[in-house]
């Protein structure tokens, strides 16, 4: 038995060396607070913190002003590196494995699901700080249940309207179809009502809003089997979308630089696009031009495609706890709403949408609305294979071919191609 006492002894003297051989780490404050304040608990504080940007001069400058008051605030420097977002994926391929990849980076959302199978995003705990992000914002980087992302920008589209030629926006379907008819000269080259209808982008709304979708969804986990793309929702919308080309209030031929032109010569009553048409509209337009989110369908307010791009740690960054406080610091309600002011892209996080700076716009105000009735777009790298098969089905409708038939072969091809692309 005094033998037994004697290792346990010895045991606990090795313990107690050991312990007080240990290397102290640095603990500050929690970093999940929704403010972001460089405290970490579980890791030592780095030294430096490596941030690819996007490659925009008004970007980069908007985001080195909140790099430099989280460095005035931490002491942790910013090593920024800009490179456009297409590129930075195929670069984190590369150096993220060699070591020298970004501890954070910036991406669009419906990049998730590509990056999480290469092995490049970690999960982003955002903590007590989800609650201050848009709900479609942190639906749109959630993917299989977790958290890829603190969300920075929203975007999504709605309606200009030239005042000249309409009183007020449409603010139902009805209205709008009113509009189309009453104000489209065809032989005059002069609208009531134009959108790409044939860019599935922008047909969305007419589909979603009947009961179509994209992929089965849900908390982020996608059926990709599950097509709701030939539902019946989607053939009475696709049907709907056939009626404006069939009584001509939409050329086949239309295309984005064919419906700016015509808006901005004030040809064109209503047109449906995003807030980036902004700067060219209003210096055709000027006090004339206004904006309105999309009408109502069925007396409910229509859905719209939101992109949302967000701030990304790296799987390979050895400071993930670092990295998540600087995105919960960039993109806090302060912080949110200087980039907006800096860069003019609506901010993810809630309470800044609803700052005095964009509900004071007139221009933008509608747009920050809408994103409340949006639908992320699908972030499963599956959606690679919808986009042409729908596109052409769109441009088959456009010329008249039967809805149902064409959603169905439209269907039928992504199912196809996405058996191919999992082979």
């Amino acid at each position: 038995m005094k033998k037994y006492f004697a290792i346990f002894a010895m045991i606990l003297l090795l313990v107690g060396i050991l312990a007080a051989c240990a290397p102290e780490r640095e603990e500050s404050g929690g970093t999940n607070d929704g403010e972001g304040s460089g405290g970490t608990t579980e890791e030592e504080k780095p030294d430096v913190l490596k941030v690819w940007v996007n490659d925009d001069e008004t970007q980069k400058a908007a985001t080195q002003k909140i790099f430099d008051k989280y460095t005035e605030e931490t002491g942790i420097e910013i090593d920024v590196t800009p490179m456009n977002m297409l590129d930075a994926v195929q670069a984190l391929d590369l150096d993220g494995p060699a070591g020298n990849g970004p501890d954070l980076f910036f991406q669009p959302h419906d990049r998730i699901g590509d990056l999480i199978n290469r092995g490049l995003a970690a999960p982003v705990d955002l903590g007590e700080a989800e609650g201050d992000y848009s709900e479609t914002a942190v639906e749109a980087v959630t993917f299989d249940g977790e958290t890829y992302g603190a969300p920075l920008v929203v975007e999504t589209y709605g309606v200009f309207y030239n005042k000249e030629l309409v009183d007020e926006a449409p603010a139902t379907l009805e209205e709008l179809t009113a509009i189309a008819e009453e104000q489209t000269d065809e032989a005059a080259g002069t609208y009531g009502f134009l959108t790409e209808a044939a860019n599935f982008y922008f047909a969305y709304p007419f589909f979603g809003s009947y009961g179509a979708y994209v992929f089965g969804n849900e908390n982020g986990s996608y059926d990709t089997a599950d097509i709701g793309l030939n539902n019946e929702g989607a053939v009475e919308g696709g049907k709907m979308v056939q009626s404006w080309f069939e009584e001509g209030y939409i050329p086949v031929e239309i295309d984005p630089d064919i419906m700016n032109g015509l808006f901005t010569d004030g040809k064109v009553a209503t047109v449906i696009t995003g807030p980036w048409s902004i700067p060219s509209y209003k210096e055709a337009l000027g006090d004339n031009l206004g904006a309105a989110v999309l009408p109502e369908i069925n007396g409910e307010n229509a859905t719209s495609f939101v992109g949302v791009k967000s701030w990304m740690v790296s799987e390979y960054s050895e400071y993930k706890e670092a990295a998540t406080d600087l995105a919960l610091f960039i993109t806090n309600e302060e912080n949110s709403t200087l980039y907006y002011e800096e860069a003019g892209e609506l901010p993810a996080n809630q309470a800044a949408l609803e700052s005095e700076a964009v509900t004071g716009n007139e221009l933008i105000a509608p747009f920050a609305e809408q994103i409340q009735f949006g639908t992320p777009m699908p972030s499963t790298p599956e959606m690679q294979q919808v986009w042409e098969p729908i596109n052409n089905a769109l441009l088959f409708i456009a010329q008249g071919q039967d809805v149902k038939e064409v959603l169905d072969e439209a269907v039928q091809t992504i199912e196809d191609n996405i058996a191919i692309s999992q082979e």
